[in-house]
């Protein structure tokens, strides 16, 4: 990281004040300490350099106050201390040296002059002798004639605002090198509300810290922040001396965040309260019925907590809640706020207040909060629903062992069959999910059905086991037994969750999207208590995968928006999640540089915190994205960690899974073993009862080249809805025909229904088509459209696009192998991977090299890819 921060967010500022002092005698920089002052006047200063204006460079400060001309004189010779001439010696000092582009003179924080000095700045601007840029902090009184220079518009002044929420992030992305990730992004935010200074201080201590760490390629918050001592310096030079009463009010907020005026007065007193919020360390604001308090700035509660010893904490914590609780609890959110204060206050623990508060802390998924507060309820003896919250929290937050010991004891403590079901219930999903022990899952839940008798409590069991059917490719039984489950009377809300969580997965597998549309929106309306609250991303990600196979593409992006909303406000993992979700809608619509972001934003959360194979799913999606952007290696790796944390009981993925290892090989340059794994691929869909999937495969392999899809596809039609099959079957056909004009219709509906990338390659073929039969004008035009695709995808690099971007006299055989060796394999392991033998490799290189002038692979490296 650069120690000249960029000057992100700023550009629109920088062209305004470029502008007015280019046009009239200068401008004023106001803003409140760390805002970005002093930076965009070092940039305006640089700008006018380079147009030839001499710069004068000065900064006011509290030691040159005492001395007259003091700020001025680091670029002032001696100026004798007549002061009858001393302000004309000290312009015309100042002046000299000047060509006909004239003079600018920057003066830094000057409500910090010096009398004599704000007098020379006065004159300087009134005389228009030179063009003046000052800084100001607006929250300071400034010597009465520099507050002139802008008071009698002799100067214009700006207002320069903290930077808002996008360019924070921004600033934060070019300074660090690298993206950040949306929940750091956030966090960095709120603490700094977009004070650059602030945002430096918190990088800086935040990296030598380990806050602040690169994870999978993304910059992620982890841990408690602890604000770096330079930061708290700055924070309490702004806050000023505290009171004891005053500083009473801001250490009360700094714990309890917002308060309730009535109800921080009676703690505080009034006059202590009008005091906080003269002096700006509170914002009052009303909602029309009373009035609430917080602190003004989120550090000032950083800086207190940081400086209130232990004893002290605990003792305020208590007071809050014990004021909380007097006041009256109108709401479950209010007893959340108690719960958490009373957790680690000098109270007494209320068991039942942190049931309840665990409860609802799953529910807004703020996982860590709900196992802090159950565990805080099963110490106080909390009982069976403490226990059921804690052993559910740790599950999702992917803590899968530590759950199974807890849900064993559960098992012990369970009083009927209804608590008998939900344990094994949640003992079976942890298994599967987070154990990464399908079969085992199934025997846990197959002895529950066995043992449980009461028909609501055997619902929840059958429920769960139609997911495990849709999750495992047995479509027919996923549905058959969902659709019992749904279709019974009087369903409970947890039993109808899971019911049509399988039913999105089978369908969507299927190809029945008319029918997994209402099984998802089922799942959603169902997904109400505690214990499903987070599975409902799960349910989006079927749901989303169900409108991608079948070519819904603007449906499945929608799906991902929803997600991006539903987690906006929610902390951890939703937000994980969302990353995750929104990467697989732009891999659908062939926007592979934001798959790869999202997908790193996600890795480098559920690295951490993987509720049931999150991390499996980003990195097969990461290496789709690597490879069809050319990235061979980076996919390869992807690939080899893939293979490492494959989930046993995701069946559904196997066609996914070996898509990825065509991809690579296609990265690579083997093409055709990369249409070998596509139809492979194909093959396991079908003997699986994924058509879906058999579709989505068969039209690969026809990207890559393979003539004899077409057929196969006809075949699908009747079986799967959607747009997909539809152009899969006339994309396999006009290839197999190679007509070029039936190809350029394919790669015009493959646009129209949102997919980029196989809407290049349909074009790339195209040429090759409409070249082969000489038509080179309309060749052209298909050219034009892969490179205008491509940069739509993000810098795609497919097999079928390369052609058209860098393209070379040689034959499709000759270019797979000399790829091949570009990527540094011997002429055996070409050999090897292709099944055909050494001679003949050799004789293609050889062809190939005579067509290009070389047999250098390290000039095929360039000639391919413009790169060795």
């Amino acid at each position: 990281m650069s120690d000249a921060w960029p000057l992100t967010g700023r550009s629109e500022e920088l062209r305004v004040v470029d502008a007015s002092i280019r046009g009239a005698r200068g401008v004023v920089l106001a803003g409140v300490a760390g805002v970005g002052k002093t930076r965009l006047a070092r940039e305006v200063l640089a700008i006018a350099q380079r147009r030839g204006v001499v710069g004068r460079w000065v900064t006011g400060s509290a030691c040159a106050r005492t001395t007259p001309l003091g700020a001025f004189a680091s670029v002032l010779p001696s100026v004798g201390s007549d002061p009858l001439q001393m302000l004309g010696q000290a312009a015309k000092a100042l002046l000299s040296g000047a060509g006909r582009a004239g003079t600018l003179v920057v003066v830094d924080d000057g409500h910090l002059l010096d009398d004599v000095s704000a007098t020379l700045l006065h004159h300087l601007v009134t005389a228009t002798a030179a063009t003046v840029v000052v800084t100001v902090r607006s929250d300071v009184p400034a010597p009465d004639a520099v507050m002139a220079t802008w008071k009698d518009a002799h100067l214009e002044r700006f207002e320069l605002v903290p930077l808002p929420e996008v360019e924070t992030a921004a600033l934060l992305e070019a300074a660090l090198g690298g993206p950040l990730q949306p929940k750091a992004a956030d966090q960095m935010w709120r603490l700094s509300q977009g004070n650059p200074l602030y945002l430096r201080e918190l990088v800086t201590g935040g990296r030598a810290s380990g806050w602040l760490e690169e994870r999978s390629g993304v910059w992620c918050c982890m841990g408690t922040l602890a604000v770096p001592s330079t930061l708290v310096e700055l924070i309490e030079s702004r806050m000023g001396g505290l009171t004891e009463p005053v500083r009473d009010v801001v250490d009360l907020l700094a714990f309890a965040g917002v308060m309730d005026v009535e109800v921080l007065s009676q703690l505080t007193g009034a006059p202590a309260l009008e005091q906080a919020e003269v002096s700006g360390l509170i914002s009052v604001v009303s909602d029309g019925r009373r009035l609430s308090t917080s602190l003004a700035h989120p550090l000032y509660g950083e800086v207190r907590q940081a400086r209130v010893g232990m004893l002290r904490a605990r003792r305020l914590r208590g007071l809050i809640v014990r004021a909380l609780t007097e006041h009256g609890l109108h709401s479950v959110d209010d007893e959340l706020r108690c719960a958490a204060l009373m957790v680690d206050s000098d109270l007494r623990a209320d068991p039942a207040l942190l049931t309840r508060a665990a409860t609802r802390s799953a529910q807004l998924l703020d996982l860590p909060l709900a196992l802090r507060l159950a565990r805080s309820s099963v110490a106080a003896g909390g009982g069976f629903e403490a226990r059921a919250v804690l052993a559910h929290a740790l599950s999702m937050h992917g803590r899968g062992t530590e759950a199974d010991d807890e849900l064993l004891v559960l098992a012990e403590l369970a009083g009927d069959d209804i608590q008998r079901a939900w344990v094994a219930a949640v003992r079976a999903a942890n298994l599967f999910f987070d154990l990464n022990r399908p079969t085992e899952a199934e025997t846990v839940l197959g002895n529950a059905l066995d043992d449980v008798a009461d028909a609501t409590a055997n619902q929840l069991l059958l429920s769960l086991h139609a997911v495990f059917e849709g999750l495992l490719a047995r479509s027919a039984v996923a549905i058959q037994v969902g659709r019992a489950v749904l279709d019974a009377p009087g369903v409970a809300p947890n039993a109808a969750f899971l019911a049509a969580w399988g039913l999105t997965s089978a369908y969507g597998v299927a190809g029945r999207t008319s029918a997994m549309r209402p099984a998802a929106a089922a799942a959603r309306r169902a997904a109400i208590s505690f214990d499903t609250a987070i599975l409902r991303f799960n349910v989006a990600e079927l749901e989303l995968m169900a409108l991608r196979l079948a070519g819904h593409i603007s449906e499945a992006v929608d799906v991902a928006a929803r997600c991006r909303r539903d987690a906006a406000s929610l902390p951890g993992v939703p937000q994980f999640y969302a990353s995750a979700l929104t990467g697989q809608a732009a891999l659908a619509c062939g926007r592979l540089a934001e798959t790869i972001r999202r997908m790193r934003e996600a890795l480098a959360g559920f690295t951490l915190v993987d509720p049931g194979g999150r991390v499996f799913d980003c990195l097969l999606w990461l290496t789709h994205a690597m490879a069809m952007s050319g990235d061979a290696r980076s996919a390869e790796r992807a690939l080899s960690e893939l293979d490492e944390r494959v989930q046993t009981g995701y069946a559904y993925r196997r066609p996914d899974v070996a898509l990825a290892r065509a991809w690579v090989a296609a990265a690579n340059g083997a093409i055709v073993q990369a249409v070998g794994l596509a139809r492979k691929a194909a093959d396991g869909a079908a003997a699986d009862g994924m058509p879906a999937h058999e579709v989505c495969a068969l039209e690969t392999a026809v990207r890559f080249g393979d003539r004899h899809a077409a057929e196969r596809l006809s075949g699908l039609e009747a079986q799967v809805d959607g747009p997909r099959v539809g152009i899969a079957v006339r994309y396999a056909s006009a290839l197999a025909a190679n007509d070029g004009w039936m190809l350029q219709a394919v790669s015009t509906g493959l646009e129209e229904m949102g997919d980029l990338a196989a809407a290049a390659d349909a074009a790339a073929q195209a040429v090759a088509a409409h070249t082969k039969a000489n038509r080179l004008d309309a060749a052209q035009v298909c050219a034009a459209r892969v490179h205008l695709l491509a940069q739509r995808c993000q810098g795609a690099r497919t097999p079928a696009i390369i052609s058209v971007v860098r393209p070379l006299a040689i034959t499709a055989r000759e270019r797979e192998i000399i790829t091949l060796a570009a990527h540094g394999l011997s002429n055996r392991e070409i050999a090897a991977r292709l099944g055909v033998s050494v001679r003949t490799v050799e004789g293609h290189v050889y062809r190939a090299g005579a067509k290009l002038g070389t047999t250098r692979r390290a000039d095929f490296a360039r000639l391919l890819w413009g790169h060795p």
